[in-house]
C-alpha cells in the first residue's frame, strides 16, 4: 500500500485503484468491442526499388501515402535506417509500418544496452523481420507490408524482401508494389546485360531514377518526389527529398487522353 498526505483520508491504496479501473475498462472494452483483425490496408505506399553496385546498395521511394485512392500524405518517408548498415524501406500499410519502426527501435535498444561489439548485420535484420512477419501471418492478424532490407558489411552488399506472408528472397534487383511489373524487368535488364561487371554509383542513381519516372507516369497511386538511400562501407545516407522532371506533352498524341 501507498500511503501519502491526503486532507480527505489518511491512506489510499493507488496500486488497487489502477488494478480496478484498467480492469473495468478492459470489461467494458470486451462488452462493446469484439476481436478484429485489419482487413485490408488503409493509408498506403507504393513501390521500393533497390539495386546493388559496385560499393553497396541503393534504394528508392516516393513520398506518397495514399488514403485509397486519395493522394493524401505527400511527404512521408518510407525508409527506415537500422544501425549503421542496414536501411529498410516499405511498402503497404503506412501504420503497420511504423509499428515496424516501434519494433527496430526495440531491438536496437536492446542490442546498444547488449554492447557485446557485435552489431546486427543486414542479414540478421532480414530473418528477425522474416519471423515477425511469418508470425503475424500465422495468427491470421498481418502487418500489411512487403519489406525490402539492403546493406552492407565485412564487404557484402545485401538486399533482401519480405512480404506480409514471411515469404523471402534475395536478389540483386528487388521491387515491390506495381514497381514488381514495371520496373522490375526494367532494373534485370540493366543489371544482366553487364555479363556480371556491376553498376557504378551514378549508373545505379540514374537507372533508378529513370525506373520511377516510368511509374509515375503509369501507376496512380505514385508521385515524383523522392527519397534516396546509399549504403556503403561509409555508412548509410538517406537524401532530402527531390523532384523528378517530368514531361507530359506526349500525351496529347495518345488516342483517349484528354477530352
Amino acid at each position: 500500500m501507498n500511503t501519502y498526505p491526503n486532507p480527505f483520508a489518511d491512506s489510499i491504496d493507488y496500486q488497487r485503484m489502477e488494478q480496478h479501473y484498467d480492469q473495468e475498462a478492459l470489461d467494458t472494452f470486451n462488452t462493446i468491442s469484439p476481436m478484429t483483425r485489419t482487413q485490408q490496408p488503409i493509408v498506403t505506399g507504393t513501390s521500393v526499388l533497390a539495386v546493388k553496385f559496385k560499393d553497396g546498395i541503393m534504394m528508392t521511394t516516393d513520398c506518397l501515402a495514399s488514403y485509397g485512392s486519395l493522394a493524401r500524405f505527400k511527404n512521408v518517408e518510407r525508409m527506415l535506417k537500422v544501425g549503421d548498415s542496414t536501411i529498410i524501406g516499405a511498402s503497404g500499410d503506412m501504420s503497420d509500418f511504423q509499428y515496424i519502426t516501434y519494433l527496430m527501435d526495440k531491438l536496437m535498444t536492446k542490442e546498444y544496452n547488449a554492447n557485446n561489439g557485435q552489431p546486427l548485420a543486414p542479414e540478421n535484420i532480414y530473418e528477425y523481420l522474416s519471423q515477425v512477419m511469418y508470425q503475424r501471418r500465422n495468427k491470421f492478424d498481418p502487418l500489411w507490408n512487403a519489406l525490402v532490407i539492403g546493406g552492407y558489411q565485412d564487404g557484402k552488399s545485401f538486399l533482401g524482401y519480405v512480404n506480409l506472408r514471411g515469404t523471402t528472397y534475395q536478389a540483386e534487383t528487388i521491387a515491390t508494389g506495381y514497381g514488381a511489373y514495371i520496373a522490375q524487368p526494367l532494373l534485370r535488364n540493366a543489371v544482366e546485360k553487364r555479363n556480371g561487371e556491376p553498376l557504378t554509383e551514378e549508373e545505379a542513381k540514374k537507372l533508378l531514377d529513370d525506373c520511377m519516372r516510368v511509374l509515375f507516369y503509369r501507376d496512380a497511386r505514385s508521385l515524383n518526389k523522392l527519397q534516396r538511400a546509399t549504403v556503403t562501407a561509409s555508412g548509410v545516407t538517406i537524401s532530402e527529398p527531390y523532384s523528378l522532371e517530368t514531361e507530359w506533352g506526349f500525351a496529347e498524341n495518345i488516342r483517349g487522353y484528354g477530352a
